[in-house]
């Protein structure tokens, strides 16, 4: 009896916990010297100087930079100052807003749900969001006082186009199409980031009444769509947002930096966003339709799945990590195998990134074609950035991980994102 109820006692903790124990061991993250995973020190060096000249030339005011190779860091740099303004230095640990990085760790946690059956990926959102219900598209619109009329969509919006950015939403602030601003600013939805007390839920519930750009399936459109997701995440799991994150993925990987609102004990680790004035010297960016500090003020109620993380360069490489170990590391199982090439297969067919790209699950992915030219590394590996200036990739083929992580808005003469990729791919000597 007391057997039966040991076994009974760890089916139930299974079935609630996302990740699982892996008969597989990748140790974490290390650092290691670059010979020993086939790295040219010598060339290296060149990643080293071109951070440092673009600091010293005021391309950008700082940056962290990072290259991993085969489980092994071989350059975690910190470059210039973290906040010109007080004169504060750069540390490779500090923290910076990953804006639109958080789109992947979300539709991770998404395919950790749907690995436990909780959805299928063609559902429509409406089953679990029921506002989403009978979506309209854009029809007619008028200027002069934002009215508008529109026509039933040609289908409902499932889950997988919302995470393959094919669903019709639109992107409000930041869209490329007028009329959504003005549609999404009417009707207050929270596009990126505030200090306003406001929930997820909130704004997705005003987000699902709005229309969209075209019908679902129909195009590639940059959206909100993982801000909906991060709500559907608190509808299946029944956990908020930042707690299901903080449980599932970010303790179990060891992300312990990667946060919606800081600690206070991290608060002053938090990168200012800067901008360059008329004179060409770098100042912290003001208050706009936001305020460029909310990870550490205001009401913290908004948990944006699409943009609303901050992180360490060492954090989000291991999240990379785990994804080239096959969605494991240090013996946790976070995703299967299989998974992982669900996410990193094409779900947006020839509308996207014409022969050189194609979008997945999570991430931008490069084809043959786009390694045939040289200048986007192996087919396969995967990418994107964030709204404050940071980029990554992962190649799964050279098991390399590349991280920039950089605060700036506004116009600069920054090179450093195509430099760093194009130098790291030539490190390689092996």
């Amino acid at each position: 009896m007391k057997r039966l109820f040991t076994v009974v006692l760890l089916g139930i903790t299974l079935s609630v916990s996302a990740q699982t124990k892996s008969m597989r061991n990748s140790p974490p993250l290390t650092e290691g010297t670059p010979a020993s995973v086939g790295i040219s020190a010598e060339r290296l060096a060149r990643i080293d100087e071109m951070c440092a000249e673009a600091v010293s030339k005021g391309e950008v005011p700082g940056m962290v930079a990072l290259l991993a190779r085969q489980g092994k860091i071989v350059l975690y740099k910190a470059y210039g100052k973290a906040d010109n303004q007080i004169g504060r230095n750069l540390k490779r640990d500090d923290i910076f807003r990953i804006a639109s990085q958080s789109k992947a760790i979300t539709s991770t946690a998404v395919m950790m749900l749907w690995e436990e059956g909780k959805f299928k990926l063609d559902d429509p959102v409406s089953k679990y969001i029921p506002e989403f219900k009978n979506p309209q598209v854009l029809k007619t619109f008028q200027y002069k006082d934002t009215t508008y009329t529109t026509t039933p969509a040609s289908g409902e919006i499932t889950i997988r186009q919302l995470l393959s950015h094919l669903s019709g939403l639109g992107y409000g602030i930041i869209d490329g199409d007028e009329r959504m601003k003005m549609i999404y600013q009417k009707a207050g939805v929270t596009d990126l980031f505030t200090t306003e007390k406001i929930t997820i839920a909130e704004s997705v519930k005003k987000l699902a009444k709005l229309p969209l750009h075209q019908n679902p399936g129909e195009k590639f459109t940059y959206s909100e769509g993982l801000d909906v997701l991060g709500y559907l995440i608190e509808v299946v799991s029944g956990m908020p947002f930042d707690q299901y994150l903080r449980k599932h993925l970010f303790d179990p990987l060891g992300m312990y930096d990667t946060w919606f609102y800081l600690p206070s004990e991290k608060s002053n680790r938090l990168v200012a966003v800067q901008q360059k004035n008329e004179k060409g010297e770098w100042n912290r960016y003001p208050v706009t339709f936001y305020d460029p500090d909310y990870p550490i003020k205001g009401a913290q109620s908004f948990f944006s799945g699409g943009a609303g993380l901050s992180s360490t360069a060492k954090d989000y490489a291991t999240f990379l990590q785990m994804y080239l170990n096959g969605g494991e590391l240090n013996g946790i199982r976070i995703l299967s195998r299989t998974t992982v090439q669900t996410i990193l297969s094409n779900q947006t067919g020839s509308i996207y990134g014409g022969p050189d790209k194609f979008f997945g699950l999570a991430f931008s992915v490069i084809t043959q074609k786009g390694e045939e030219k040289g200048e986007l590394w192996s087919s396969g590996t995967f990418e994107w950035g964030g709204y404050f200036n940071t980029q990554y990739f992962a190649d799964p083929k050279e098991k390399m991980i590349g991280i920039l992580m950089k605060q700036t808005q506004g116009p600069t003469n920054d090179n450093t994102a195509w430099k760093f990729r194009q130098l790291a791919g030539h490190c390689l000597d092996d």
